[in-house]
Order: structure tokens, then C-alpha cells, then sequence
């Protein structure tokens, strides 16, 4: 997934908020996790402001659509 597409698809799952599209922008960031990196998640969290709507902060991993905390 190129970064475009998936700023696009987390920017869908902003716009609505809730619980279940949580669920939806951590699998997207567990693709950009696995193909770009933390800093590329680091990068959307701030850039989306998904760590207001959702709580995600920068330098929580995201892994097979869980958020398992801050790397050290």
C-alpha cells in the first residue's frame, strides 16, 4: 500500500470516529507499519491528527491490527 492510499483510506476512517473504525485505521496502520515503518505511522498519527480522534499516539506499534504500545 503507497502512503497516498493509505493517508486516504485512515483520512475515511477519521472523518466517521468511533470504535469500529478505530479498529479499521489500526489494520491500515499495521500495513504501513509492516511496508514503511514507524516513522511513516509516526508521520500519519500527527499529520491526521488521529491521535485526537482515536487516542493513537506517535510511537505506538501497530502489528496484525492491534496497537501494542511504544517502541523504547
Amino acid at each position: 500500500m503507497t502512503l497516498d492510499r493509505a493517508r486516504q483510506l485512515l483520512k475515511v476512517q477519521a472523518d466517521f470516529g468511533g470504535f469500529y473504525n478505530a479498529n479499521s485505521a489500526k489494520l491500515i496502520l499495521s500495513e504501513v507499519q509492516r511496508e514503511h515503518g514507524q516513522l511513516a505511522v509516526d508521520r500519519l498519527i500527527m499529520e491526521l491528527n488521529l491521535d485526537a480522534i482515536f487516542g493513537f499516539e506517535p510511537g505506538t506499534r501497530f502489528e496484525g491490527g492491534l496497537a501494542l504500545g511504544k517502541q523504547i
